[in-house]
């Protein structure tokens, strides 16, 4: 295996980390249940143009959809290996071409990809069978049938790009990175299953930060296999800073000031219609004097972490939920009472039964939703792993479909040690996490961090619902009524000034403001929900981020 610096970072639409040039991207000539669908947009998703839209979003619906393309593969792929590559489809698909099954897949977040040896016919018919029931055994987000409030609309079948790639018979499977302050490891591992390691040592040695999100760009020959890469040096930890444990990025610390983001589009739901619009976000964000995205209950294309890790983007990634919500036990009481429950609910060993003694026993949380949510935590590692942004990961959210998280935590350290874990945020803390964490909606309070670096997940979420800007009119969603831009920045500066200000010198080591835009119903971001009016004044929010600046280069 070869390994070179190159000259820039080679944009590619679909696989940045791996960016081979015979692609061909399929967005054109599918149907979905024998109806043309624009692609790669769910059935729901008005920019899908999708005639039995209705019918997908109505009470009722199977879930079952067939997809339905044809292609030709492009002149210069004359290498011997075809692999078929999908984004994500969300639940449950089968994969045939030319009426042959070439594989199956389960769970709707995450890629995945199949082998095609030998080439195809000149002409080839694609079909994907996809059933989508939004089980509760699978990690679902924010999706519900019956969306309203914090659901929002669901999403069925393919919502990510598909796409070929031209490979040798011999090729690099799967690409990993560990980067440090001086280098990074890298891991080749074939597809016939060799493996092989490297490590670059960079003579300018520049470190990736917010600031200064420097890449170093690769290009990495393995037999007749050639792709480019990029890394950055970065290192994540915790370290004792006079007394009191912080975040350090870089050996340095770091406060996560940093905003809620659902990733949802009015017109494409899951997907954006341009993907220049991640890119608007990260600067929109970046703007305000946020220097970190907590991407909620979801996984994005590999693209816009791309965007973050160029433009300078922390990412704190949340697990995608599973299993059953219960708004009392798992939002209210906790907000304001019961913010304490043991989560080990099941006796050790598979197949058993739920434990008896336990009254937060849910008889839907079986073993295949537990095993297959462990399963995606650690394929979600794997997917994001060589992405400099994605410095945290949050494992359960307020108790949702919480179970066994110190066990959970364990493993997934384990598995990636260079990144850090919040184990349960919000509430229903456990033994094990690199954070204390807290979520505070409807009021200000003392935060009082203790021997862990306290994280404030969650605050704010004021609404201001804008004219003209609403996603439906008649009903809007938020945690405090404003009247203008200047009421809503007042009340974010007073949050900050009453409840974070005070806490920084003591270990509270960042805050997520909730949110980035309005979603649906929910009135409560940042900028509108179509991203065409920022609903704060940008100079107050500067003027926060700011005085955290200001405390931190005093702590």
């Amino acid at each position: 295996m070869e390994i070179a610096l190159e000259k820039e970072v080679r944009e590619h639409p679909v696989d940045p980390q791996m960016a081979r040039e015979k692609v061909l991207v399929l967005e054109q000539g599918w149907t979905c249940n024998g109806r043309p669908i624009r692609m790669p947009f769910a059935p729901e998703a008005p920019a899908a143009d999708f005639a039995e839209r209705a019918k997908v979003l109505a009470d009722g619906w199977d879930g079952r959809l067939c997809y339905e393309t044809t292609f030709t593969l492009p002149e210069d792929f004359t290498l011997p290996v075809v692999r078929l590559h999908f984004g994500a489809v969300d639940q449950i698909c089968e994969v045939y071409l030319n009426d042959s099954p070439i594989g199956r897949h389960e769970g709707g977040y995450l890629a995945f990809s199949f082998e095609i040896r030998p080439l195809p016919h000149a002409v080839n018919r694609l079909r994907v069978e996809v059933t989508d029931t939004l089980s509760h055994a699978y990690p679902y987000g924010k999706q519900r049938q019956d969306r309203g409030g914090m659901w929002y609309t669901k999403v069925s079948g393919i919502w990510k790009n598909v796409w070929l790639e031209n490979v040798p018979s011999v090729y690099v499977a799967e690409w990993t990175m560990l980067p440090d302050l001086t280098g990074v490891d890298c891991t080749a591992r074939m597809n016939t299953g060799e493996t092989f390691h490297a490590r670059i040592e960079p003579e300018e040695r520049r470190s990736w930060t917010p600031e200064d999100p420097f890449l170093y760009a690769l290009r990495v020959t393995a037999g007749e296999d050639t792709f480019f890469s990029y890394f950055a040096l970065r290192t994540v930890t915790v370290e004792n800073v006079h007394g009191v444990n912080r975040v350090c990025l870089n050996k340095t610390p770091v406060f996560l000031h940093g905003v809620l983001d659902q990733g949802y589009w009015p017109r494409g739901i899951y997907t954006p219609e341009d993907v220049g619009d991640y890119q608007k976000d990260i600067l929109a964000m970046k703007e305000l004097g946020f220097n970190l995205l907590r991407k909620h209950c979801k996984v994005e294309e590999p693209y816009f972490y791309y965007l973050c890790d160029k433009l300078g983007m922390l990412v704190c990634q949340d697990m995608v939920n599973s299993g059953r919500y219960h708004y009392w036990r798992d939002t209210i009481l906790p907000t304001f009472v019961l913010k304490r429950r043991n989560d080990r609910r099941y006796r050790t060993g598979r197949g058993v039964a739920a434990d008896p003694k336990s009254q937060w026993t849910d008889a839907y949380d079986d073993d295949f939703r537990r095993e297959f949510f462990c399963t995606h935590c650690l394929d979600t590692q794997r997917e994001l792993y060589n992405h400099p942004c994605v410095i945290v990961y949050t494992i359960f959210n307020e108790g949702w479909g919480q179970f066994d998280s110190d066990r959970i935590y364990r493993e997934l350290k384990k598995a990636d040690g260079s990144r850090l874990y919040d184990s349960a945020s919000g509430w229903f803390a456990q033994k094990e996490s690199d954070f204390d964490t807290e979520h505070v909606y409807f009021r200000t309070r003392r935060l009082r961090p203790r021997t862990r670096p306290m994280f404030l997940k969650e605050c704010g979420g004021f609404s201001l619902p804008l004219e003209g800007h609403l996603w439906q009119e008649d009903r809007v969603y938020g945690y405090g009524a404003c009247r203008t831009k200047k009421e809503l920045t007042e009340r974010i500066a007073k949050l900050y000034r009453d409840m974070v200000f005070p806490a920084i010198p003591k270990g509270l080591c960042g805050c997520i403001y909730t949110q980035l835009s309005d979603v649906e119903e929910e009135s409560n971001g940042l900028y509108t929900y179509d991203r065409q009016e920022c609903k704060v004044e940008k100079d107050g929010m500067t003027a926060i981020a700011e005085e955290i600046r200001r405390l931190w280069e005093a702590v």
